[in-house]
């Protein structure tokens, strides 16, 4: 079969070295048992997880002693507690059972569900923590409080113990102060005194400070909304005032009745919310406005401290997202002067790449060039030398050796050319523009998590046939010590199921000058001489897409143990590549990615082995949008469309987000107008399975029951699946099963065994 499929790919490729790379991918299974068992529904949503013992959140102390992570519990695995390793001689052990500490755990508040469900948080107990500097403590928000574990002796003291949930805590950068937010204010916890301190005493209603607002959380990739200066004194904080967002009235539906949420939701081209930013020092007790500029329609993109504190580097981007300027900030009187801008056509993208050194230089990413690459600025924001270039793109800053001047990155390249199935960490120099070297090896997907210094890093890998396993390394890529071995072998909770995982093979396609990835997995047993059913994945969205040489997920094996052929294509505007292919979705959403998707099914019919009248499609989010797009498109052919949570018009959809991509709706009345599912839906073909939380307050309800009034209105059957309570995912294992005994079910009658 790979002899086969990769004779079709090389007819639509040639061997580039793009094309070669991707060619290489033997996938067998590894060495498992003769007599496999059959994964089942039941199997994947019990305990204990089948992806076995995953470190999670993993970090190392500043000092590099100690490694900090997150597992889930064997007994439940949606409870987490926080372990710690010695980077030396010595077991892992548990520093903070969830279980033991608060026993009963109650409801989150309101905010805390929010916030959780902007970071993608679905699991309990300990899901965050955080160091302080000089590694003497942990500090674990738990269930709504706050708890500190001491290095030296092992200890967990509770310092709170309150009604109201306190949330974005974190330890100051010496050690000497807690912080947290708590009533919409931001407090200051003295652990020499065991005293709290208020800093902001009128956060009330629509006005609040120290916190994210819900585009930053959602969609900037912000998550807190304060930010210590290195020496204690200067604390920024941000004050949101939400009282110029539209509310969007939806019911919260749960199982035992509904109830009217407010929601202050800034939809495309509205309002958003108002937000400054202040410096209290602590010091003085004064706090003062930072000069953001005349224009406040803006977004506070990120916040930075020089190295010894004495300046405040700002992001500020645009409205339109078409200008990030940084700027820098005098934090004893707030002003601000502009010391670089960028600007696109398009939009300038976020990132975490912003690092202030110790000499006052500061490294930072642009895509200029058409690739995202690192560049090395002095303190007044001229540009010194580029630390990466060539035709890939850097995935993020992953750390900075001041001493040698080593700078390390993730990239998914190989040989100076972008590749983009695998993920490793490079290594450059700040003193001059080198060819990157490879620190990890090739052939999988690499994250990594470095100290400080620059000298150590936590390395996390999976391939095909490896599950997720994590290792402190030292910055030269030799290991120190496993953190999470995680081995497919006897015992581990996936071994029973390995060898019945199917050949998962990758391809490329040709679309407008953009080479696409594609990645397909075979059932078991799978006899090319025969022909099968197809499930196309899809997200198709902005992303980190989704084609990866990494261990598949037991829901993939569900499909495959069900018979069907497992595709998924990354068309142009999904995932971490050049500026033009993210682009090519420009105020266009959903039709060069539907075109893609298109070429796809087209392939597929190519191939002698795919069934042409069974090919579905599912996708949950942005997928659903996809799904839904792929189905009203008769060139698509779909037979069955599982559409989850989908946004169906766009101007339905946040400002920030949707303005990224899309603009405004006045100025692109025709582009909103072509990606609106409803003036489509007559074309459907096939059947339609449509899913949605039923308290959604990302993509909201109305997104889904305007499509069930249009399909009633033009009678056209389709099956419906709610969820009471549930926002933008389906959390737990009970509903998780509900949901993909549905999904199997209605596959199975539509392209599966019951479908002829």
């Amino acid at each position: 079969m790979r002899n086969l499929l990769l004779a079709s790919t090389l007819l639509v490729a040639t061997l580039s070295p793009f094309t070669a790379a991707m060619a290489q991918q033997a996938s067998a299974p590894a060495e498992a048992p003769a007599q496999s068992a059959i994964l089942t529904p039941e199997r994947v949503f019990a305990n204990p997880s089948l992806a076995g013992p995953v470190a999670k959140g993993v970090s190392l102390s500043p000092d590099g002693e100690l490694v900090a992570f997150l597992r889930s519990r064997e007994d439940d695995v949606e409870v987490q507690d926080l372990w710690a390793a010695p980077t030396g001689e010595g077991e892992p052990f548990k520093l903070i059972d969830a279980r033991a500490l608060v026993p009963d755990a109650g409801e989150l508040s309101e905010a805390e569900k929010a916030r959780r469900e902007r970071m993608r948080i679905s699991a309990r107990g300990v899901v965050e923590y955080s160091w302080d500097e000089q590694g003497r403590y942990i500090l674990a928000p738990l269930e709504g409080d706050i708890f500190l574990a001491t290095r030296a002796d092992g200890s967990v003291r509770r310092l709170t113990e309150t009604e109201a949930d306190e949330i974005d805590a974190k330890v100051s950068p010496q050690g000497n102060f807690v912080s947290w937010v708590r009533d919409q204010d931001l407090v200051v916890y003295d652990l020499a005194t065991n005293t709290e301190t208020a800093i902001t005493a009128d956060g009330d209603g629509l006005k609040t400070w120290a916190t994210a607002e819900f585009i930053a959380q959602e969609e900037l990739d912000r998550d807190t909304g304060y930010w210590w200066s290195p020496t204690e004194r200067y604390i920024a904080l941000q004050h949101t005032d939400e009282s110029t967002v539209d509310i969007i009235p939806r019911l919260d539906i749960t199982g035992g009745g509904a109830t009217t949420v407010e929601q202050r939701y800034p939809r495309a081209g509205r309002p958003n919310a108002v937000v400054e930013l202040y410096v209290h020092d602590r010091q003085t007790g004064n706090r003062i406005k930072v000069d953001l500029g005349p224009n406040t329609d803006i977004y506070l993109a990120r916040v930075n401290w020089s190295s010894d504190g004495s300046v405040l580097y700002v992001q500020r981007l645009s409205r339109d997202q078409k200008t990030l300027d940084l700027l820098s900030v005098d934090p004893a009187t707030g002003a601000s002067r502009v010391i670089v801008s960028q600007t696109s056509n398009a939009w300038v993208p976020l990132s975490h790449d912003f690092r202030a050194l110790e000499n006052g230089d500061f490294i930072w990413s642009t895509e200029e060039t058409g690739w995202k690459h690192l560049y090395l600025y002095n303190r007044d924001g001229r540009r010194l030398r580029a630390i990466t270039r060539g035709e890939y793109p850097v995935k993020g800053l992953a750390g900075v050796n001041q001493r040698t001047g080593e700078v390390f990155f993730t990239a998914s390249m190989r040989d100076g050319r972008e590749l983009p199935i695998e993920q490793q960490l490079f290594r450059a120099s700040l003193r001059r523009t080198v060819t990157p070297v490879a620190i990890t090896s090739a052939g999988g997907w690499w994250g990594a998590s470095m100290n400080r210094t620059g000298t150590a890093f936590v390395g996390t890998y999976t391939d095909l046939n490896t599950p997720s396993q994590s290792a402190l390394y030292r910055a030269d890529g030799t290991r120190i010590r496993w953190i999470e071995e995680n081995r497919l072998e006897p015992g581990h909770p996936a071994y029973p199921f390995a060898s019945r995982r199917g050949e998962v093979t990758f391809g490329t396609l040709e679309s407008h000058g953009e080479t696409l990835v594609w990645q397909m997995t075979t059932p078991p047993g799978f006899d090319p001489t025969k022909t099968y059913p197809v499930v196309m994945q899809v997200y198709g969205g902005p992303s980190g897409g989704g084609v990866k040489r990494g261990w598949q997920s037991s829901t993939n094996q569900l499909l495959t143990e069900a018979g069907y052929i497992v595709f998924r294509l990354d068309n142009r505007g999904e995932g971490d590549r050049s500026a033009a292919f993210k682009q090519a979705l420009y105020l266009k959403m959903g039709q060069p990615e539907i075109e893609d998707q298109v070429l796809a099914a087209d392939y597929l019919r190519s191939l002698p082995f795919v069934d042409d009248a069974r090919i579905a499609m599912m996708g949950w989010s942005y997928g659903g949008f996809m799904t839904l797009m792929a189905a009203t498109e008769p060139r698509m052919g779909l037979a069955g469309a599982l559409a989850g949570a989908p946004p169906t018009e766009w101007g339905l959809y946040d400002t920030a987000y949707t303005e990224r991509y899309m603009s405004t709706p006045e100025l692109n009345v025709e582009g909103y107008a072509a990606s609106d599912v409803i003036p489509r839906l007559p074309n459907l073909t096939g059947r339609l399975l449509l899913m949605h939380g039923m308290a959604d307050d990302n993509v909201i309800l109305e997104n889904s029951t305007r499509v069930i009034n249009a399909l009633q209105q033009n009678s056209q059957p389709f099956e419906l699946m709610l969820y009471p309570g549930q926002r933008h995912g389906v959390r737990g294992n009970e509903r998780q099963l509900q949901q993909w005994r549905t999904y199997l079910d209605f596959l199975d009658r539509t392209i599966g065994t019951r479908s002829h």
